[in-house]
């Protein structure tokens, strides 16, 4: 018998291994804007976005001081943080400008627009806002047209004034 995940299934949270603990704090924190919710010593330390109990785990249990993963090899290709507005997500893109923080990318997906970047440890992070779903492309089929084309990012920073 097929078996269908439930509908509201959300997946809840992100725990990323990680070299140094402070300095992943000082990105996720202190640029992206989260709070840190709880610490397990010095080794772990969750952070949340409107008090959940937390949205990204940092850990160094296995990690202390590790260089980053090969780009070339298995493992995660990026975290999304889904931002409620397309305002909310240009505040976001504003701080990483005037940071000077690298973006590795920005996209416009149809459904969503994206920013790319890496944490300090080369863990790929896509901030993003969803297009309300009534406004999503179809195919002729009836189907998602997904699809990748520039973000027009002047546009989104005017989002933010």
């Amino acid at each position: 018998m097929s078996y269908t995940i439930p509908d509201n299934t959300r997946i809840g949270h992100v725990h990323l291994k990680v070299a140094n603990i402070e300095r992943s704090l000082a990105f996720y924190c202190d640029l992206l804007g989260f709070s840190l919710v709880t610490t397990y010593g010095k080794d772990a330390a969750f952070i949340s976005a409107g008090g959940y109990h937390h949205h990204i785990g940092l850990n160094t249990w296995y990690s202390k001081d590790a260089p980053p993963a090969p780009v070339h090899g298995v493992g995660l290709f990026h975290t999304a943080i889904l931002y409620p507005t397309r305002k909310d997500l240009s505040i976001a893109f504003r701080r990483l400008v005037e940071a000077r923080y690298t973006i590795t990318g920005a996209s416009d997906h149809g459904v969503s627009e994206a920013i790319y970047l890496n944490d300090p440890d080369e863990n790929g992070v896509e901030l993003y806002w969803d297009r309300p779903r009534e406004d999503w492309p179809l195919k002729p089929d009836g189907s998602l047209e997904m699809y990748t084309r520039p973000l027009n990012l002047e546009a989104l920073l005017r989002e933010s004034l």
